[in-house]
């Protein structure tokens, strides 16, 4: 018996040493892990702060002097005062039509039964495999057909089309997880289906609907090859491709490039800092309820 005891004994302090040996290997890791994702922003803001032949001499070094001009003559070149307000108004609009058209569509997908409701939903999971780049051509010629090119339209209603796949996926597992029961009473007490989506339904997906919104927000944002083919207008053109204007046929000005990228990731890493705990909730609530 004693004996048995030593050997219990031996295991538990074996598992513990190992426990702690593991524990500077993840700590290790994740700062490795923490540093190689965060350098690329670290970099591009000192590279903002630089002249553009420190920039061309050693790319990795740092600004001997800072330039904060850069992103005075950043802000000129790129025309981040027009181009800024078009993103804005793209971004914010392909969101709400996104969520008006993904939110009933999930709903119905959840908790209604019918003959082609396993197909619907496997076209929508296909469109989320579709590069965008395969189907650039079609969709310029579509926009012409239309006359919708150089307008907004054309990227809010492209923006909605590609983003609708992931938010149905998302909001569709989200709503399956809500209790039937919810729904089953208020249909006992006459409301209608409309009534029970806007009323009930909505209100409690509002963690998945806002990591949709977030991240469909993000993925308009920095969307460029829609813009470049589909505008050609400067007053119609969005951000990035703001950011095209520092690239010449000839030379690069790098550090103006740089200041204008900062000035653009600014809104995403705002956005982001401050929603990060609502993106991660709405991804994973749906998956923990019962």
């Amino acid at each position: 018996m004693k004996k048995q005891t030593n050997i219990e004994f031996l295991r538990s302090m074996s598992f513990t040493i190992g426990t702690r040996a593991k524990k500077p290997v993840k700590y290790l890791f994740l700062i490795m892990f923490g540093f190689i994702t965060f350098f690329p922003v670290f970099w591009m803001f000192y590279t903002s702060l630089k002249s553009n032949q420190e920039v061309m001499m050693n790319t990795f070094s740092l600004p001997t002097r800072l330039h904060f001009e850069n992103y005075i003559k950043a802000w000129k070149t790129a025309k981040i005062d027009v181009y800024f307000l078009n993103s804005v108004i793209v971004s914010v609009a392909a969101v709400i039509l996104t969520t008006l058209v993904a939110a009933p569509a999930a709903f119905i997908l959840s908790k209604f039964k019918f003959g082609m409701r396993g197909f619907i939903y496997s076209i929508f999971i296909v469109g989320m495999l579709i590069p965008m780049q395969t189907v650039l051509v079609p969709l310029f010629l579509q926009m012409k057909i239309l006359g919708l090119l150089d307008k907004l339209l054309s990227m809010i209603l492209s923006y909605t089309a590609f983003c609708l796949p992931m938010s149905i996926f998302i909001l569709e597992s989200f709503i399956r997880s809500l209790p039937d029961s919810i729904i089953e009473a208020a249909v006992l007490d006459g409301a209608s289906m409309k009534r029970i989506f806007a009323q009930i339904v909505f209100p409690l997906s509002s963690p998945a609907i806002a990591t949709v919104s977030i991240l469909n927000f993000l993925t308009n944002w920095k969307e460029f090859s829609l813009a470049l083919i589909f505008i050609s207008k400067d007053s119609k053109k969005t951000l990035p491709l703001g950011l095209y204007n520092f690239i010449g046929a000839y030379s690069t000005d790098y550090s103006q490039l740089m200041a204008a990228m900062v000035i653009a990731s600014l809104p995403l890493m705002i956005i982001y800092l401050i929603l990060q705990d609502q993106i991660i909730n709405g991804m994973t609530d749906g998956a923990v309820k019962s």
